[in-house]
């Protein structure tokens, strides 16, 4: 069994936007002979990219799966690949992509070298300890640099690149690589579509930076064992490609380095060898750590070993609708066995589900399989209830695992079904939507009745409302998006709040005093503490008071929006021996919420993007010049392959249509990129204007 799970590999590739993930993808597909043609992005071929959506846009929206089997040094290898969108939009599916992986392969674009989204997708793989590889794709390209990106990687994501091939050439002249490990020479055939490639000695005229990189190769190498480096001493070719294999794969699993590696996809040039460094540097299933929960009973930590001997247990992390299959729930499997038909519990719901199918995955195809075993990532049908996020375990040994944590929405919508009739199928088809995808949120909003959809930017709205028409057959009349704005208040206030209600019967009591002030800059909610001295309140009514500010954070005092943190101390408070209940407290703690946010300088907060854009220098000055009317800090200008980036923060609110103007303004020369950052507080004039188009009149405060 061990020998099994020595040989399968659960990867993901993820990138930027436009770095080439799907091309490169669908080449391992190609080579490892999982499809008979190479599929390609910009004709909407890509088997990884099968939503329509995908196709007319050459992007991908959704994560998709699939397995491959690759052999190399004479033994097969089962490689799970999840292909990840690199769009700032669709982030919520690298986040959850990454929870379950083992390890990933970082492309980057050899001209455009560490962008804003490679930024988040290294910073969400840290979070979760993915151990990686780095491919410089597009060697091909007019402006491609490798030692240029090699240095960025280093510089911005504060990594250790450890070089393992050097390009022949650069971009129209890029014709193979050098493997530092074996050096020796790699040269693609044009002709047979990569499948041939040639080993050749290494070039003359790059005799001496080999030299100088496969020494420093060697000479890390030495450092990590004491006999490695008798041999370095002795004479440094002693140390043999398989010691080199050897250590470095140990210190990527470590997360100490990242080899790097590089090719040019799209030309079918540098995939296999990718392929290879796979299996060769990314870990299995055995070299990760054994996953950690809780055991939701008794409270107490459990661990499980990657065996599938011991109890089962896997986390949900997708759900997706099929037409044709029904609800599919994608999950990773860290131990024990799920067989066809059995039984399970899924602590998320505290309910027994039963396995009615289980499925390999290959994108939006399916093969049903008998069982799934710990190191698996598979799919399962015919459940009753299971959410992104939800453990699976055995009903006998009962563990949660680590959730999985997804962004709040930073823009909204209002929608509404063109046909009254569509009411019922439009509410269960955004239920659905919801279900898939949790960063996408639905809210009715009281005063006008409005359904809201809420998003992580104009795009995802855009596919989400796009998907309501094509997959569920409702046309949607659409208003123009909104900034999620949030509230906070700046003051600290202590506020005294009595609630009492009589009815002729038994009454409402509740008395409490509470000081209210921002929370902590890291603080996410509310951030309740209990100062109540000698019994005054009892514990269950202390729960109401928390539970009251928790709901009434829903809605903020200014116009409504949530309010993003609080901190909130409760300093003393009465009770009544007959009118107190947990129900007084808690709308006294509402009502206390209301009269003291007023008086603690309530303010909105908006959200902040980073904004990079790539342009010629002569159209600087527009681009400035408009950004600065947007409100926008400018942070730097720097000049990359002879272009100009500049980079910015500047408030969402303000770049709806962007695009559009960017275009207009350079004649189409220019491209952009924008992720979200942070919430900062939005300047007052701007906030009156917000309320006063909300609630019709101006609100002081």
């Amino acid at each position: 069994m061990s020998a099994d799970l020595e040989n399968i590999r659960n990867i993901g590739i993820m990138a930027h936007i436009d770095a080439g993930k799907t091309t490169t993808t669908e080449r391992m597909l190609y080579y490892t002979g999982i499809t008979h043609r190479i599929g390609e992005v910009d004709e909407g071929t890509a088997a990884m990219d099968w939503m329509v959506q995908e196709q007319e846009r050459g992007i991908t929206i959704t994560s998709a799966a699939t397995s491959v089997y690759w052999k190399y040094d004479s033994t097969l290898y089962k490689i799970n690949i999840i292909d990840t969108p690199g769009h700032v939009d669709f982030t919520v599916e690298v986040e959850r992509s990454l929870r379950v992986l083992d390890g990933a392969v970082a492309l980057f674009c050899a001209v455009g070298g560490v962008q804003p989204q490679s930024e988040t997708v290294w910073h969400q793989a840290d979070k979760y300890k993915v151990p990686r590889i780095s491919y410089i794709n597009k060697m091909d390209r007019s402006g491609a640099d490798f030692f240029n990106v090699v240095k960025e990687i280093e510089e911005k994501l504060n990594a250790k690149p450890i070089l393992l091939q050097l390009p022949i050439g650069d971009e129209d002249s890029f014709i193979g690589v050098v493997d530092l490990v074996r050096n020796k020479a790699i040269v693609w055939d044009d002709d047979s579509y990569g499948i041939n490639y040639r080993i050749i000695p290494v070039p003359e005229d790059m005799n001496d930076i080999v030299h100088e990189y496969r020494s420093k190769l060697i000479e890390g190498v030495a450092e990590e064992r004491e006999d490695l480096l008798e041999k370095f001493m002795l004479n440094p070719e002693l140390i043999s490609p398989e010691d080199i294999i050897s250590e470095v794969r140990k210190a990527t699993i470590e997360m100490r380095i990242t080899p790097v590696f590089c090719g040019a996809s799209f030309k079918n040039k540098g995939v296999q060898l990718l392929l290879d460094a796979i299996v060769s540097y990314l870990p299995n299933p055995l070299d990760i750590p054994p996953v950690k929960g809780i055991n939701p009973y008794t409270g107490k930590e459990e661990i499980r070993n990657t065996d599938e001997n011991e109890p089962f247990c896997a986390l949900a992390f997708k759900i997706a609708i099929d037409p044709y299959v029904g609800k599919i729930a994608f999950f990773r499997v860290y131990s024990g066995i799920m067989n066809s038909g059995s039984y399970i519990l899924n602590t998320g719901t505290g309910k027994k589900e039963r396995i009615s199918k289980l499925l390999e995955i290959h994108a939006n195809k399916y093969t049903q399989i008998e069982n799934a075993k710990a190191g698996d990532i598979c799919a399962v049908v015919g459940f009753k209830e299971i959410r992104t996020g939800d453990t699976l375990c055995d009903a006998k040994y009962p563990i949660v695992l680590e959730s999985i944590t997804f962004p709040e929405p930073v823009i909204s919508i209002a929608v509404e079904p063109k046909t009254q009739s569509d009411i019922d199928k439009f509410n269960n088809s955004l239920n659905k939507l919801a279900e898939e995808d949790p960063s996408f949120h639905i809210n009715i909003n009281e005063e006008t009745g409005q359904t809201i959809l809420s998003g992580m930017g104009e795009l995802h709205l855009e596919i989400l409302v796009d998907r309501l028409k094509r997959e569920f057959n409702i046309e949607c009349i659409q208003g123009k998006p909104q900034v999620a704005y949030k509230e906070a208040i700046f003051n600290t206030v202590i506020h005294h709040e009595i609630y009492k209600k009589q009815t002729g019967g038994r009454g409402k009591f509740a008395e409490i005093i509470v000081e209210l002030s921002p929370a902590p800059y890291n603080v996410k909610g509310l951030e309740f503490i209990n100062e109540v001295k000698g019994g005054n309140i009892p514990k269950e009514y202390i729960e109401g008071v928390r539970k009251g500010f928790v709901s009434a954070m829903a809605n903020g005092v200014l116009a409504g929006f949530p309010m993003q943190s609080l901190r909130v101390r409760l300093l003393d408070g009465s009770t009544h021996p007959v009118d107190s209940d947990v129900l007084a407290f808690e709308i006294a703690a509402n009502l206390a919420f209301k009269a003291a946010c007023k008086k603690a300088k309530p303010g909105l907060l908006e959200p902040i993007m980073n904004l990079e854009v790539v342009t010629p220098d002569i159209y600087i000055g527009e681009i400035t010049g408009d950004l600065n009317r947007r409100r926008a800090q400018i942070t730097g200008i720097s000049t990359r392959n002879k272009l100009q980036l500049i980079k910015a923060t500047v408030p969402l609110a303000e770049m709806f249509g962007y695009v559009t103007t960017l275009r207009t303004l350079s004649q189409g020369r220019t491209y952009s990129s924008m992720e979200f950052s942070h919430y900062a507080p939005v300047p007052k004039e701007i906030t009156d204007e917000i309320i006063y188009k909300i609630k019709g009149y101006a609100v002081n405060y």
